[in-house]
């Protein structure tokens, strides 16, 4: 979650900044140090920014497709657990018609 010293950007000041970086010319770092903020931070920002636009690493997933497979996982865990759920409720009432 990060510390209570964790700076919190809203998307429009990291959409700004990362503009500002494509229309500028400068290094991620020269407009990290105007702005005062890590240089580090907008480079994520810039590099997930490409990734999004296509323009990224080949492999790496879009924002879109990170909320999705992050929906389908708890999806796959819930039905896993239904699953269980169920095979243990099979069992039980094979066992009870036995008796």
């Amino acid at each position: 979650m990060g510390n209570k010293y964790t700076k919190r950007y809203t998307e429009e000041f990291k959409r700004d900044a990362i503009a500002l970086v494509d229309s500028s010319g400068k290094t991620v770092t020269a407009v990290a140090r105007e702005l005062g903020i890590s240089s580090e931070s907008l480079r994520g920002w810039y590099r997930k920014a490409k990734t999004d636009r296509g323009e990224g690493e080949s492999g790496k997933l879009t924002s879109a497709e990170r909320e999705e497979l992050k929906r389908l996982r708890k999806e796959n865990r819930e039905q896993q657990q239904t699953i269980e759920i169920l095979k243990k409720a099979t069992a039980f009432f094979v066992k009870e018609n036995d008796r």
